[in-house]
């Protein structure tokens, strides 16, 4: 019979490098699977749906919401997000260690719904290190950027309702200390 794997709380502001991370993450630890969220909103040049996100309909994305199918869901940006139930629990199941990358409006709920959890916070180096990643991405207008930017600040507020903060100076570095926390929660 298989161990049960264990969920991870992944949050961190917009920009962050939490994607390089993962890559990395995913790239060592074939346990690893991360979950796939539903959005409302637009996929970006290189997003494929079920891969990045599963892109759905705002009518699609409420209906779900009111079955109970979603372990959280918020609103960013004028946009829907929500970790669907039932994808999670069966991956679990098949002993996998599931990374919930959500935002910390959505992971306040997880952590209210399932305080037990492995929740790690990606932080940056500086905020002005966060300014240049987000401009350097080259996908959003100024607007946005400063909407980013005003939104992590808030954002950071909430790293200390989370069990650990890593701190993304150098990727290889972070993703060593993510799994690190990962092995000590697996022996516990």
């Amino acid at each position: 019979m298989n161990k049960k794997g264990i969920p991870v709380l992944y949050s961190g502001c917009s920009g962050v490098g939490k994607g390089t991370i993962m890559k990395e993450l995913l790239r060592r630890d074939p346990s690893i699977r991360l979950s796939v969220s539903n959005t409302t909103r637009a996929p970006r040049k290189g997003e494929i749906d079920g891969v990045h996100y599963n892109f759905v309909t705002r009518e699609e994305f409420l209906a779900l919401a009111d079955s109970d199918g979603y372990i959280e869901h918020a609103v960013y940006c004028g946009n829907y997000y929500g970790t669907p139930k039932q994808q999670v629990e069966d991956m679990l199941e098949q002993g996998c260690n599931v990374f919930l990358e959500i935002e910390v409006q959505g992971g306040l709920q997880v952590m209210e719904k399932y305080p037990e959890i492995l929740s790690i916070f990606i932080m940056p180096p500086s905020l002005e290190e966060l300014e240049r990643r987000l401009r350097g991405r080259g996908t959003e207008d100024e607007e946005t950027i400063r909407k980013r930017m005003a939104q992590a600040v808030e954002e950071m507020k909430f790293k200390d309702r989370y069990r650990f903060c890593v701190i993304n100076d150098d990727v290889d570095r972070a993703a060593d200390e993510v799994l690190s926390l990962l092995n000590r929660e697996q022996n516990n």
